[in-house]
């Protein structure tokens, strides 16, 4: 009984060949209609892209990676 289940960084792992994008595909088309998907990640394919109800682009302005802080458990893996 969920009404949002997001899955974090998907569209880069599709990218990577981690998951398959057909397999996203066929979630994104058996969801139930109560239910808000949330897809994240760089390198969205034009096929998810195309099925998705709302697309945002996210632009990066800064990042604490680039001021030396290391990824955070729970947060950034």
């Amino acid at each position: 009984n969920y009404n949002i289940v997001i899955l974090d960084e998907i569209n880069y792992a599709v990218n990577l060949g981690l998951v398959n994008v057909k397999e996203v595909l066929e979630l994104i088309k058996l969801k139930p209609a109560t239910l808000n998907l949330v897809l994240t990640g760089n390198y969205a394919k034009k096929e998810i892209i195309n099925s998705a109800d709302l697309v945002t682009e996210m632009k990066e302005i800064k990042h604490p990676f680039k001021s030396g802080i290391k990824a955070k458990k729970g947060i950034d893996f």
